[in-house]
């Protein structure tokens, strides 16, 4: 059984980036800016904005935050969007999930530039990944695309199975995986709440992709030897015996089911790194299409 360690492919890449950002300076160019707006106070949420501005100042990016109070409007926050959309100094900027109740998210993610879009969640950018054209990929299913990269993970004639349509992770991984190309070209399941006999469906897979929100929920009992296990869950659960009085889970019962599969990732240290690194590797994608329209521009 290997381990897919995300934290050190996540290093790798923004290493990557980095070196990118290094030719973009001597060049004199602007190096790519990333933005984020995050409404509210929400802890878990205030940890990975802080994990992005980190992230940036690693690899040399510009970033900005924007803070705002839980009791915004939502028109409030529309303007603050457009004042992004219209900034040319800003390549790409993301508004952190979840919003407050008063607030419609769909409505603010539409609001977005879909040139801005680096969190692919955009009706255009998810149109035109969905037709095999050039888009911004969500980060966490482009992050998992990545890892079986690297890992070379065979993926074609291979039967995938996804479980969660989110269309954050599961919709889109769904599609991705059953495109033409590497990674793709498997044929895949998706599978939700309402599918009836899962372990019969998750025991003829491959390569099983699960994105729930529930701990321990794939079981040793439920794959196939060999399988190609992706854990993109990530839940606090409370224990007593820790410091911090809970512990990090994923969907996956990893005890059980590491002893069966081929490769599988870990949770903590798997999927989650992976994601940053992706939203900067879309923020590097947007400042170098923002530079060609702009060359386009000036030959005309």
């Amino acid at each position: 059984m290997t381990i897919l360690d995300g934290k050190k492919i996540s290093n790798d890449i923004k290493d990557e980036i980095a070196a990118e950002v290094t030719k973009i300076k001597k060049r004199g160019e602007k190096v790519p800016h990333l933005a984020a707006i995050i409404v509210g106070k929400d802890g878990a949420s205030m940890t990975y904005v802080n994990s992005k501005v980190k992230a940036c100042e690693r690899v040399g990016f510009e970033s900005s935050l924007y803070r705002l109070p839980n009791t915004v409007s939502e028109l409030e926050l529309l303007d603050k969007i457009e004042e992004l959309n219209q900034n040319d100094d800003i390549d790409g900027f993301i508004v952190q999930l979840p919003l407050p109740p008063q607030i419609d998210t769909q409505k603010v993610l539409n609001a977005v530039d879909p040139d801005k879009d680096v969190d692919g969640f955009h009706p255009t950018n998810f149109g035109k990944m969905a037709l095999d054209m050039t888009s911004f990929i969500p980060a966490t299913p482009f992050g998992i695309l990545e890892l079986l990269e690297r890992y070379d993970i065979p993926t074609k004639g291979k039967h995938t199975v996804v479980i969660g349509r989110s269309y954050i992770v599961g919709r889109p991984m769904s599609i991705l995986m059953g495109r033409s190309g590497f990674p793709g070209n498997s044929t895949v399941t998706l599978t939700h709440e309402f599918t009836k006999n899962i372990t019969q469906v998750t025991s003829q897979a491959d390569i099983i992709i699960i994105a729930v929100g529930i701990p321990d929920f794939l079981k040793g009992e439920m794959i196939k030897d060999d399988a190609v296990i992706i854990d993109v869950g990530i839940t606090r659960v409370p224990d007593d015996n820790t410091e911090k009085g809970y512990v990090i889970k994923g969907d996956v019962d990893f005890e059980n089911v590491s002893k069966r599969a081929s490769y599988i990732t870990p949770v903590p240290g798997g999927v989650g790194p992976m994601t940053v690194s992706m939203l900067l590797k879309n923020t590097l994608l947007a400042r170098e299409r923002h530079n060609k329209r702009s060359l386009d521009a000036q030959k005309r």
